[in-house]
């Protein structure tokens, strides 16, 4: 099934915003040692909670914001409090990763990769609200990067 180029879009920057990452533009900031480990454990919880979400998705697991043919919508494990965890545990990474690395540009693609999976989480939520009947009631009981207070 051909994808749609919204689709392939999402996922290429997703993937370009990911390799500018890795790299080290701009000179290192001034951050207080206390600051740097916590964001290193803020880093850590990021990379679990992505990695548990992914374990949880199974076979409805895809890179597109598209749903597969044939999944059914997640809303146990950490998706009974938020609708998209494994953006929430990226973005925990990024964040935490560049204060525990002290990098201006990690902090600045961080934040744009934020946009991004707002941008992208907001386009997949159209999608899942067409495939699922229960997506709305679900979207209004969970938040989505962080769960509803």
């Amino acid at each position: 099934m051909k994808k749609p180029v919204q689709d392939i879009v999402f996922v290429a920057v997703q993937f370009v915003l990911f390799v500018l990452y890795i790299f080290e533009l701009l000179p290192k900031l001034q951050i207080p040692f206390a600051v740097s480990i916590v964001g290193l454990l803020v880093a850590i919880a990021g990379f679990i909670v992505s990695l548990l979400s992914v374990f949880k998705l199974d076979q409805s697991l895809t890179v597109y914001p598209s749903p597969k043919p044939g999944s059914e919508l997640i809303t146990t494990g950490l998706y009974k409090y938020v609708r998209h965890p494994i953006y929430a545990g990226i973005l925990f990474f990024a964040f935490g990763f560049a204060l525990f690395w002290s990098s201006a540009f990690k902090l600045i693609i961080s934040a744009v990769l934020l946009l991004w999976f707002w941008l992208k989480s907001s386009y997949e939520e159209k999608k899942l609200q067409d495939r699922y009947s229960n997506y709305n009631q679900y979207r209004q009981t969970t938040g989505r990067f962080f769960p509803k207070l």
